[in-house]
Protein backbone atom coordinates (compact mmCIF):
# COMPACT_ATOMS: atom_id res chain seq x y z
CA UNK A 1 0.00 0.00 0.00
CA UNK A 2 1.15 3.35 -1.50
CA UNK A 3 2.35 6.10 1.65
CA UNK A 4 0.17 8.72 2.12
CA UNK A 5 2.18 12.26 3.65
CA UNK A 6 1.42 13.18 6.97
CA UNK A 7 -1.17 15.51 8.20
CA UNK A 8 1.56 18.64 8.02
CA UNK A 9 2.72 17.44 4.31
CA UNK A 10 7.10 17.00 4.07
CA UNK A 11 8.71 19.14 6.25
CA UNK A 12 10.22 21.74 3.46
CA UNK A 13 10.70 25.24 4.24
CA UNK A 14 13.17 27.09 5.65
CA UNK A 15 11.26 28.15 8.74
CA UNK A 16 10.68 24.51 9.26
CA UNK A 17 14.14 23.79 9.02
CA UNK A 18 14.73 26.66 11.55
CA UNK A 19 12.72 25.95 14.27
CA UNK A 20 13.90 22.26 14.57
CA UNK A 21 17.58 23.72 15.11
CA UNK A 22 15.78 25.90 17.85
CA UNK A 23 13.77 23.19 19.50
CA UNK A 24 17.49 20.60 19.65
CA UNK A 25 18.94 23.72 20.56
CA UNK A 26 16.66 24.62 23.90
CA UNK A 27 16.82 21.03 24.59
CA UNK A 28 20.80 20.81 24.40
CA UNK A 29 20.42 24.06 26.74
CA UNK A 30 18.56 22.66 29.22
CA UNK A 31 19.56 19.13 29.58
CA UNK A 32 22.15 19.55 32.13
CA UNK A 33 20.04 21.59 34.59
CA UNK A 34 17.57 19.80 37.15
CA UNK A 35 14.39 20.07 38.80
CA UNK A 36 12.95 21.17 34.87
CA UNK A 37 10.67 23.94 35.68
CA UNK A 38 7.31 23.87 34.18
CA UNK A 39 3.83 26.91 33.42
CA UNK A 40 0.44 25.29 33.99
CA UNK A 41 -1.98 27.02 31.87
CA UNK A 42 -5.29 26.13 32.68
CA UNK A 43 -8.98 27.03 32.19
CA UNK A 44 -9.90 26.75 36.36
CA UNK A 45 -7.71 25.03 39.11
CA UNK A 46 -10.28 23.00 41.50
CA UNK A 47 -10.08 20.36 43.61
CA UNK A 48 -10.22 17.11 41.64
CA UNK A 49 -10.44 19.46 38.15
CA UNK A 50 -8.09 17.98 35.61
CA UNK A 51 -5.66 21.02 36.98
CA UNK A 52 -5.69 19.01 40.60
CA UNK A 53 -4.82 15.55 39.70
CA UNK A 54 -2.57 16.89 37.12
CA UNK A 55 -0.40 19.51 38.23
CA UNK A 56 -1.16 19.20 42.00
CA UNK A 57 1.46 16.01 41.65
CA UNK A 58 4.58 18.34 41.01
CA UNK A 59 3.79 19.78 44.43
CA UNK A 60 1.61 16.69 46.69
CA UNK A 61 4.02 13.86 45.17
CA UNK A 62 2.11 11.59 42.40
CA UNK A 63 -0.31 10.50 45.80
CA UNK A 64 -1.84 13.99 45.87
CA UNK A 65 -1.19 13.67 50.05
CA UNK A 66 2.44 14.97 49.96
CA UNK A 67 3.51 10.67 50.55
CA UNK A 68 4.36 9.66 47.48
CA UNK A 69 7.09 10.19 44.77
CA UNK A 70 8.20 13.39 44.09
CA UNK A 71 8.16 14.99 40.40
CA UNK A 72 11.74 15.46 38.76
CA UNK A 73 9.63 18.39 37.66
CA UNK A 74 8.77 21.92 39.21
CA UNK A 75 5.59 23.58 38.99
CA UNK A 76 6.81 27.37 38.91
CA UNK A 77 3.89 29.46 37.65
CA UNK A 78 -0.30 29.08 37.27
CA UNK A 79 -2.40 30.59 34.86
CA UNK A 80 -6.05 30.10 35.64
CA UNK A 81 -7.96 31.48 33.14
CA UNK A 82 -11.24 31.32 34.92
CA UNK A 83 -10.92 31.55 38.76
CA UNK A 84 -14.62 29.99 40.58
CA UNK A 85 -15.37 30.28 44.75
CA UNK A 86 -13.51 26.68 45.28
CA UNK A 87 -10.47 27.73 43.22
CA UNK A 88 -7.04 26.50 45.08
CA UNK A 89 -4.51 27.65 43.22
CA UNK A 90 -3.61 30.42 45.06
CA UNK A 91 -3.92 28.29 48.34
CA UNK A 92 -1.18 25.98 47.22
CA UNK A 93 1.01 28.80 45.56
CA UNK A 94 0.88 30.18 49.20
CA UNK A 95 2.82 26.98 50.33
CA UNK A 96 4.29 25.83 47.51
CA UNK A 97 5.75 29.04 46.72
CA UNK A 98 4.90 29.53 42.79
CA UNK A 99 4.14 31.90 41.24
CA UNK A 100 -0.05 32.96 40.20
CA UNK A 101 0.34 34.40 36.94
CA UNK A 102 -1.67 37.26 35.76
CA UNK A 103 -1.28 36.16 31.91
CA UNK A 104 0.15 33.57 29.87
CA UNK A 105 2.82 35.57 29.10
CA UNK A 106 3.87 35.99 32.28
CA UNK A 107 3.25 32.66 33.29
CA UNK A 108 5.70 32.05 31.00
CA UNK A 109 8.07 34.57 31.36
CA UNK A 110 8.20 34.65 35.12
CA UNK A 111 8.41 38.52 34.76
CA UNK A 112 11.85 38.36 32.95
CA UNK A 113 10.58 39.47 29.52
CA UNK A 114 11.66 35.92 27.80
CA UNK A 115 10.36 32.61 28.19
CA UNK A 116 11.85 31.29 31.19
CA UNK A 117 10.32 27.75 31.84
CA UNK A 118 11.47 24.32 30.21
CA UNK A 119 8.03 22.83 29.49
CA UNK A 120 4.32 24.12 29.31
CA UNK A 121 1.61 22.26 30.73
CA UNK A 122 -1.77 23.49 28.74
CA UNK A 123 -5.12 21.45 30.21
CA UNK A 124 -8.38 23.48 29.29
CA UNK A 125 -10.64 20.74 30.62
CA UNK A 126 -13.17 22.94 33.43
CA UNK A 127 -15.01 25.90 33.62
CA UNK A 128 -17.70 27.90 32.07
CA UNK A 129 -17.41 27.82 28.39
CA UNK A 130 -20.10 28.21 24.93
CA UNK A 131 -20.43 25.01 23.03
CA UNK A 132 -20.60 24.43 19.83
CA UNK A 133 -23.16 23.80 17.17
CA UNK A 134 -21.69 20.37 17.25
CA UNK A 135 -22.26 20.11 21.25
CA UNK A 136 -18.26 20.27 21.52
CA UNK A 137 -17.17 22.61 24.51
CA UNK A 138 -15.31 25.53 23.30
CA UNK A 139 -12.22 25.54 25.25
CA UNK A 140 -10.04 28.37 24.66
CA UNK A 141 -7.00 25.90 23.50
CA UNK A 142 -5.98 27.68 20.42
CA UNK A 143 -5.96 31.00 22.40
CA UNK A 144 -3.99 29.21 25.10
CA UNK A 145 -1.48 27.86 22.21
CA UNK A 146 -1.23 30.60 20.46
CA UNK A 147 -0.14 33.37 23.05
CA UNK A 148 2.67 30.27 24.35
CA UNK A 149 3.55 30.62 20.59
CA UNK A 150 3.88 34.42 20.52
CA UNK A 151 6.57 33.92 23.71
CA UNK A 152 8.01 31.39 21.97
CA UNK A 153 8.62 33.31 18.63
CA UNK A 154 9.94 36.72 20.83
CA UNK A 155 12.05 34.34 22.83
CA UNK A 156 13.68 32.76 19.78
CA UNK A 157 13.65 29.49 21.54
CA UNK A 158 10.89 26.38 22.48
CA UNK A 159 10.10 24.28 25.02
CA UNK A 160 7.94 20.92 25.03
CA UNK A 161 4.30 21.01 25.31
CA UNK A 162 1.55 18.83 27.08
CA UNK A 163 -2.18 19.48 26.04
CA UNK A 164 -5.08 17.82 27.88
CA UNK A 165 -7.37 15.56 26.33
CA UNK A 166 -7.94 16.86 22.54
CA UNK A 167 -5.84 19.29 20.86
CA UNK A 168 -8.96 21.35 20.24
CA UNK A 169 -12.69 20.94 19.82
CA UNK A 170 -12.15 21.56 15.87
CA UNK A 171 -10.46 19.79 13.32
CA UNK A 172 -9.15 23.10 12.17
CA UNK A 173 -7.80 24.28 15.38
CA UNK A 174 -6.51 20.89 16.25
CA UNK A 175 -4.83 21.02 12.41
CA UNK A 176 -3.63 24.49 13.50
CA UNK A 177 -1.79 23.86 16.75
CA UNK A 178 -0.16 20.11 15.26
CA UNK A 179 1.51 22.36 12.16
CA UNK A 180 2.35 25.10 13.99
CA UNK A 181 4.15 22.97 16.63
CA UNK A 182 6.03 20.90 13.59
CA UNK A 183 6.80 24.09 11.86
CA UNK A 184 8.64 25.70 14.80
CA UNK A 185 9.95 22.03 16.11
CA UNK A 186 7.71 22.09 19.52
CA UNK A 187 7.78 18.25 20.87
CA UNK A 188 4.04 18.42 21.95
CA UNK A 189 2.56 15.61 23.23
CA UNK A 190 -1.40 15.57 24.14
CA UNK A 191 -4.04 13.03 24.70
CA UNK A 192 -6.61 11.00 27.53
CA UNK A 193 -4.91 9.33 30.58
CA UNK A 194 -6.88 6.41 29.83
CA UNK A 195 -4.93 4.62 27.01
CA UNK A 196 -2.21 4.10 29.09
CA UNK A 197 -3.91 2.80 31.97
CA UNK A 198 -4.90 -0.41 33.25
CA UNK A 199 -6.83 -3.01 31.52
CA UNK A 200 -8.57 -6.03 33.14
CA UNK A 201 -7.36 -8.23 31.53
CA UNK A 202 -4.47 -7.21 30.57
CA UNK A 203 -4.98 -7.18 26.76
CA UNK A 204 -3.58 -5.19 23.98
CA UNK A 205 -3.47 -6.09 20.05
CA UNK A 206 -0.49 -7.53 18.97
CA UNK A 207 1.81 -4.96 17.02
CA UNK A 208 1.71 -5.97 13.20
CA UNK A 209 -1.21 -8.43 13.03
CA UNK A 210 -4.23 -6.92 11.01
CA UNK A 211 -7.39 -5.83 12.40
CA UNK A 212 -11.02 -6.29 11.16
CA UNK A 213 -13.54 -4.54 13.83
CA UNK A 214 -12.96 -3.31 17.06
CA UNK A 215 -15.83 -2.12 19.16
CA UNK A 216 -15.25 0.00 21.88
CA UNK A 217 -17.88 0.88 25.03
CA UNK A 218 -18.09 4.28 26.86
CA UNK A 219 -20.72 6.54 28.87
CA UNK A 220 -20.76 10.00 30.15
CA UNK A 221 -21.07 13.22 28.22
CA UNK A 222 -20.46 12.61 24.36
CA UNK A 223 -18.20 15.20 23.68
CA UNK A 224 -15.82 14.57 26.89
CA UNK A 225 -16.13 10.65 27.48
CA UNK A 226 -16.37 9.91 23.92
CA UNK A 227 -13.31 11.28 23.55
CA UNK A 228 -11.47 8.77 25.51
CA UNK A 229 -13.35 5.71 23.94
CA UNK A 230 -11.57 7.35 20.61
CA UNK A 231 -8.67 7.72 22.23
CA UNK A 232 -8.83 3.76 23.58
CA UNK A 233 -9.93 2.74 19.96
CA UNK A 234 -6.36 4.36 18.67
CA UNK A 235 -3.81 3.04 20.85
CA UNK A 236 -5.58 -0.48 19.91
CA UNK A 237 -5.53 0.28 15.83
CA UNK A 238 -2.96 2.05 15.72
CA UNK A 239 -0.20 -0.51 15.83
CA UNK A 240 -1.92 -3.09 13.71
CA UNK A 241 -0.39 -4.19 10.20
CA UNK A 242 0.88 -1.19 8.10
CA UNK A 243 0.02 1.33 10.68
CA UNK A 244 -2.66 3.70 10.97
CA UNK A 245 -4.26 4.28 7.45
CA UNK A 246 -6.50 7.39 7.88
CA UNK A 247 -9.88 7.23 8.17
CA UNK A 248 -12.39 7.25 4.63
CA UNK A 249 -15.93 8.13 6.71
CA UNK A 250 -17.91 8.25 9.80
CA UNK A 251 -21.18 8.36 10.98
CA UNK A 252 -23.36 9.05 14.04
CA UNK A 253 -26.82 7.24 14.84
CA UNK A 254 -28.69 8.06 17.89
CA UNK A 255 -31.91 6.34 19.68
CA UNK A 256 -33.91 3.88 18.53
CA UNK A 257 -31.73 3.75 15.13
CA UNK A 258 -29.12 2.45 17.17
CA UNK A 259 -31.40 -0.48 18.04
CA UNK A 260 -32.34 -1.08 14.27
CA UNK A 261 -28.26 -0.90 13.39
CA UNK A 262 -27.65 -3.93 16.27
CA UNK A 263 -30.59 -5.56 14.40
CA UNK A 264 -28.88 -5.30 11.07
CA UNK A 265 -25.36 -6.68 12.76
CA UNK A 266 -23.89 -2.93 12.07
CA UNK A 267 -22.06 -3.47 15.13
CA UNK A 268 -20.34 -7.05 15.50
CA UNK A 269 -22.38 -9.40 18.07
CA UNK A 270 -19.91 -11.61 19.38
CA UNK A 271 -17.70 -8.04 20.17
CA UNK A 272 -20.53 -6.20 22.00
CA UNK A 273 -21.40 -9.22 23.89
CA UNK A 274 -17.62 -9.57 24.73
CA UNK A 275 -16.93 -6.24 25.49
CA UNK A 276 -20.47 -6.11 27.76
CA UNK A 277 -18.81 -9.02 29.69
CA UNK A 278 -15.66 -6.73 30.75
CA UNK A 279 -17.83 -4.25 32.30
CA UNK A 280 -17.11 -2.92 36.25
CA UNK A 281 -20.18 -3.67 37.20
CA UNK A 282 -20.14 -7.24 35.97
CA UNK A 283 -21.13 -9.04 32.75
CA UNK A 284 -24.32 -7.33 30.73
CA UNK A 285 -26.15 -8.93 28.25
CA UNK A 286 -27.29 -7.35 24.98
CA UNK A 287 -30.63 -7.99 25.85
CA UNK A 288 -30.93 -5.90 28.47
CA UNK A 289 -29.78 -3.34 26.71
CA UNK A 290 -32.35 -1.87 24.98
CA UNK A 291 -34.48 -1.54 28.82
CA UNK A 292 -31.74 0.15 30.43
CA UNK A 293 -29.92 2.63 28.04
CA UNK A 294 -32.57 5.45 26.91
CA UNK A 295 -30.83 7.37 24.80
CA UNK A 296 -27.91 5.28 22.58
CA UNK A 297 -25.31 6.67 20.27
CA UNK A 298 -23.73 4.77 17.94
CA UNK A 299 -20.53 5.83 15.84
CA UNK A 300 -19.30 3.90 12.92
CA UNK A 301 -16.09 4.93 11.73
CA UNK A 302 -14.31 3.23 8.15
CA UNK A 303 -10.87 3.14 8.07
CA UNK A 304 -8.76 3.53 4.71
CA UNK A 305 -7.59 0.09 4.87
CA UNK A 306 -11.14 -1.78 5.54
CA UNK A 307 -10.79 -1.10 9.32
CA UNK A 308 -14.21 -0.93 10.86
CA UNK A 309 -14.65 0.06 14.51
CA UNK A 310 -18.01 0.55 16.32
CA UNK A 311 -18.15 2.83 19.13
CA UNK A 312 -21.41 2.44 21.72
CA UNK A 313 -22.37 5.38 24.50
CA UNK A 314 -24.87 3.33 26.60
CA UNK A 315 -25.82 5.35 29.44
CA UNK A 316 -27.55 4.35 31.95
CA UNK A 317 -26.56 0.73 31.28
CA UNK A 318 -22.60 0.87 31.78
CA UNK A 319 -19.71 3.25 34.03
CA UNK A 320 -16.77 2.63 32.22
CA UNK A 321 -14.64 1.82 28.68
CA UNK A 322 -14.36 -1.43 27.53
CA UNK A 323 -13.62 -3.12 23.77
CA UNK A 324 -13.28 -6.15 22.01
CA UNK A 325 -11.79 -7.41 19.05
CA UNK A 326 -10.85 -9.87 17.07
CA UNK A 327 -7.75 -11.69 15.52
CA UNK A 328 -7.79 -12.88 12.59
CA UNK A 329 -4.89 -15.40 12.88
CA UNK A 330 -7.18 -17.84 14.55
CA UNK A 331 -10.73 -16.14 15.11
CA UNK A 332 -10.18 -15.47 19.13
CA UNK A 333 -12.14 -12.93 20.73
CA UNK A 334 -9.67 -10.61 22.65
CA UNK A 335 -11.85 -8.64 25.25
CA UNK A 336 -10.42 -6.11 27.96
CA UNK A 337 -11.77 -3.22 30.68
CA UNK A 338 -10.25 -0.01 30.62
CA UNK A 339 -9.59 0.64 34.31
CA UNK A 340 -9.34 3.91 35.73
CA UNK A 341 -9.12 4.98 39.36
CA UNK A 342 -12.15 6.21 40.19
CA UNK A 343 -11.01 7.49 43.74
CA UNK A 344 -8.57 10.22 44.37
CA UNK A 345 -5.35 9.84 43.62
CA UNK A 346 -6.65 8.64 40.59
CA UNK A 347 -3.35 6.84 39.56
CA UNK A 348 -4.13 6.78 36.26
CA UNK A 349 -3.39 10.15 35.80
CA UNK A 350 0.06 9.27 37.73
CA UNK A 351 0.51 7.73 34.59
CA UNK A 352 -0.18 10.22 31.95
CA UNK A 353 2.02 12.39 34.22
CA UNK A 354 5.00 10.04 33.78
CA UNK A 355 4.62 10.56 30.24
CA UNK A 356 4.87 14.43 30.58
CA UNK A 357 7.67 13.69 32.42
CA UNK A 358 9.57 12.31 30.13
CA UNK A 359 8.65 14.60 27.24
CA UNK A 360 9.67 17.62 29.34
CA UNK A 361 13.42 15.99 30.21
CA UNK A 362 14.14 13.87 26.87
CA UNK A 363 12.72 16.02 24.21
CA UNK A 364 10.59 13.25 22.72
CA UNK A 365 6.77 12.77 23.07
CA UNK A 366 6.45 9.16 25.32
CA UNK A 367 3.16 8.62 22.87
CA UNK A 368 2.56 9.80 19.03
CA UNK A 369 0.40 13.31 18.82
CA UNK A 370 -0.45 11.97 15.66
CA UNK A 371 -2.80 9.57 18.13
CA UNK A 372 -4.44 12.71 19.85
CA UNK A 373 -4.64 14.86 16.21
CA UNK A 374 -6.87 11.86 14.74
CA UNK A 375 -8.68 11.16 18.04
CA UNK A 376 -9.50 14.98 17.92
CA UNK A 377 -10.75 14.94 14.22
CA UNK A 378 -12.74 12.03 14.62
CA UNK A 379 -15.04 13.65 17.53
CA UNK A 380 -15.70 16.81 15.32
CA UNK A 381 -16.19 14.73 12.41
CA UNK A 382 -18.38 12.26 14.23
CA UNK A 383 -20.65 15.02 15.99
CA UNK A 384 -20.88 16.77 12.13
CA UNK A 385 -22.51 13.58 11.08
CA UNK A 386 -25.37 13.96 14.30
CA UNK A 387 -25.96 17.15 13.26
CA UNK A 388 -26.67 15.76 9.71
CA UNK A 389 -29.19 13.44 11.39
CA UNK A 390 -26.55 10.64 10.85
CA UNK A 391 -25.70 10.82 7.65
CA UNK A 392 -22.14 9.21 6.22
CA UNK A 393 -20.08 11.91 6.13
CA UNK A 394 -16.62 11.40 3.80
CA UNK A 395 -13.52 12.33 6.06
CA UNK A 396 -10.49 13.17 3.55
CA UNK A 397 -9.09 15.17 5.63
CA UNK A 398 -8.18 12.49 8.02
CA UNK A 399 -7.46 10.31 4.94
CA UNK A 400 -3.43 10.34 6.60
CA UNK A 401 -1.45 8.06 8.27
CA UNK A 402 1.27 7.36 10.50
CA UNK A 403 3.07 4.79 13.07
CA UNK A 404 4.41 4.60 16.32
CA UNK A 405 6.69 2.34 18.14
CA UNK A 406 4.01 2.68 21.34
CA UNK A 407 2.89 -0.54 22.91
CA UNK A 408 0.20 -0.49 25.66
CA UNK A 409 2.69 -2.23 28.65
CA UNK A 410 1.11 -3.30 32.41
CA UNK A 411 1.11 -0.74 34.66
CA UNK A 412 2.43 -1.36 38.56
CA UNK A 413 -0.70 -2.18 40.83
CA UNK A 414 -2.16 1.55 41.68
CA UNK A 415 -1.69 2.86 45.29
CA UNK A 416 -5.15 2.24 47.41
CA UNK A 417 -8.30 4.77 46.91
CA UNK A 418 -9.85 7.09 48.91
CA UNK A 419 -13.40 8.95 48.69
CA UNK A 420 -13.09 11.70 46.04
CA UNK A 421 -14.36 14.36 48.32
CA UNK A 422 -11.22 13.71 50.49
CA UNK A 423 -8.34 15.92 50.15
Amino acid sequence: MRRRPSPAGRPASLLLALGLLVGSAIHADSSSRSPRTVAVLTTEYRHNSHADVIASRLVLTDRLDGTGKESPLKMVSVYTDQRPQNDISHLLAASHRFRIATNITDALTLGTGALAVDGVLLIAEHGNYPKSPTGNTQYPKRRFWDETLSVFRKSGRVVPVFVDKHLADTWGDAKHLYDTARELGIPLMAGSSVPGSWRRPPRASVPGEPLEEVVILTYGSTDHYGFHALECLQSVVEGRRGGETGVRTVRMTKGDAVWTALGERRVDPDLLAAALERLAEGPLPVSALREKVGKPILWEIEYVDGLRARVLELNGAIQGWSGAWRRPSDGTVVSTQFWTQEARPAAHFTLLLNGIESMVLTGKPAWPVERTLMSSGLLDALLQSGLRSGQTLPTPWLAWDYSTPWRWQEPPPPPPGRPWGEQ
